[in-house]
Parts: C-alpha cells; structure tokens; sequence
C-alpha cells in the first residue's frame, strides 16, 4: 500500500519504522525545524531524521490550508495516511485526498483525553489505564470513528517520559494491524460517543507550578510523573524555583503542610499526606537527591519549605 505518513516527534517514529517494513512510504510530512532549548538550538524532529536514512522524501509545509499542500499530497498519490502527534488538524480538503482516507494512532482510549496532551493528562489525573486509539480522521479534533484499539497499564512508576516509549511501540503494532486489511477496518468502524468525551488541552508552564498546601501528596507525584518531559513540576523556595523529577507519596504520614519530617530522603508535609523528594534541581544548578539539596540548604526536621 502507498502510504503518506504523517509526524513528528518521537512517539511517531516506532510506528514509521514498523510501517515502512511492509508498506511504501511515499512521502514524511512532519513539522518545520524550529529553536529548542536555552541556547534555542534549531532541531530537525525526529520523524525528519528517520527518514531520511530510510531515503523517504521528507516534507514540512507550514499551512495545511493552502492549495500548494494539497497539490503537494496529490502528487505523492497516496491510497491512504498513516498520522500520529503530526502536530496540526488537518482540514477536510487533506483528508480527502487519500483514497482510502487518513488513520491516526491517538495515544487515550478516545473519546476520553481527546488533544494534545493526552498521555501527560491521564498521569496528571491518576489514570491507572491508557492506550492507542486507530480512528478514522475527520475534521473535528480526534473525533473520527474508532478503528482499533489497543489498551495500556499505566503503572506507578511510569511517568511522562516512559509511557511516551511504551505507547510509540504499542501505537506501531496497532497501525500494522489496521494497515493490513484497512478496508476492512473501515467497514467495521465505530463512532465514537461523543457525550463522554474530556479535553486534554497542551499544557502550559505554570501547570507545572505547586505548594505543598496546595494538593496533598498523591497530586504532587502524579503531577511529577505527568510533567517529566515539560514542564517540570517545581516549587518554590526561598524566592527560586526547584524542579521535582522524582517523588514519592507517603499517604500515610501526617503534618504541617510544608513542613519538614524528614531529610534521608528528604519529606515534606503536603495538604494530606507526605512527599519524598527523590531527585531535583534547583534553580541555576545541577540535578541532585532530595538529601543533598537538603544538606546544601542546610535545612533541618521542622522547617518550612513553602
């Protein structure tokens, strides 16, 4: 099958890797290079380096809506598009232009976490389940008819940055599935229920911000697990900001929100419960153990962080 595949960053490479094994791929369209980092080094998205080493043409048009994208994708001539984290919607004249229309591997179990964040939410929010959805694309944002799907553990150790790797590969296996007989996937399509849909919405900088009177000791680790990539979830002391990598809850323990109760690990009092911190970075410094930027605070059992 002549496939157009469509992403860009690294969860979508799994799956044009697996893809490019056993279909023709006649054309990457990913997002533009752009600044990244402090230094705002311009990066080239993953997807563009992949196949190029594959020898894909690899193309990155900056309005889905104009003529010359459409001209683009006609004259690739694709019978159908494979599209995960592409990063754009794409509007009913793109999606036309496969004969076969355009799949997306969504990484919830549509019609929950529909967005642009829908890994980084559900472990913000406690989901203990996540997943794959195949869905036939529409216009609307990721609300297409379901194709497959696939579900996946979200186990508490898992943050942001390990559940992208285990739903790329997971989202690899479903769309070699789908693409193997994808009329016939089609055929058996289900509509989504839109009435139970929820929002997953990119995040922004300051979701990453908490106090330990703010959200008691469950809702500070998920927010760490959930912000590990960006973000970064961090508080702040001493009128500087220090991120949180690692964390864990201590349910169970009790005191003042804030507080200190303990420095090996180092434990703060949340609203309810306590929170190990296992791993941070203070501001203008190197990451360290929660014990070490103790020490270097020379904090003490009963002070307060907040």
């Amino acid at each position: 099958m002549r496939l157009l595949f469509m992403g860009t960053p690294d969860i979508a490479v799994p799956v044009l890797r697996e893809l490019a094994k056993r279909h023709e791929i006649v054309g990457v369209f990913c997002q533009p290079d752009r600044p990244s980092g402090r230094r705002m080094t311009l990066t080239t998205p993953p997807t563009k380096l992949f196949a190029q080493q594959l020898g894909i043409p690899v193309f990155q048009p900056t309005r889905m809506r104009a003529p010359e994208t459409r001209q683009l994708m006609e004259s690739l001539a694709p019978d159908a598009a494979a599209v995960i984290a592409y990063g754009r919607i794409l509007p009913q004249q793109l999606l036309e232009v496969p004969a076969l229309g355009c799949v997306n591997a969504h990484a919830s179990l549509l019609p929950v976490y529909r967005g642009a964040a829908p890994i980084q939410r559900a472990i913000m929010a406690g989901e203990t389940e996540t997943g794959i959805t195949a869905m036939l694309m529409d216009p609307g944002m990721d609300t297409g008819d379901i194709l497959a799907v696939r579900r996946v553990p979200i186990l508490p150790e898992d943050n942001a940055v390990t559940m992208f790797q285990k739903l790329g590969e997971e989202a690899a296996e479903l769309m070699v599935e789908v693409f193997s007989d994808l009329p016939a996937y089609i055929a058996a399509r289900t509509p989504q229920d839109h009435q139970k849909a929820t929002l997953a919405p990119m995040l922004e900088k300051q979701e990453g911000e908490f106090s330990f009177s703010g959200l008691d000791s469950t809702g500070i680790v998920n927010l760490v697990r959930g912000t590990a990539i960006w973000p970064v979830a961090r508080f702040s002391f001493n009128g500087r900001w220090v991120k949180v990598f690692s964390a864990a809850a201590l349910p169970e323990a009790a005191g003042e929100p804030g507080r200190v109760l303990s420095l090996k690990p180092l434990t703060i009092a949340a609203a309810s419960g306590a929170v190990q911190l296992l791993e941070v970075m203070p501001e203008n410094s190197r990451r360290m153990d929660g014990t070490a930027f103790a020490a270097g605070q020379r904090l003490r059992v009963g002070d307060r962080v907040e």
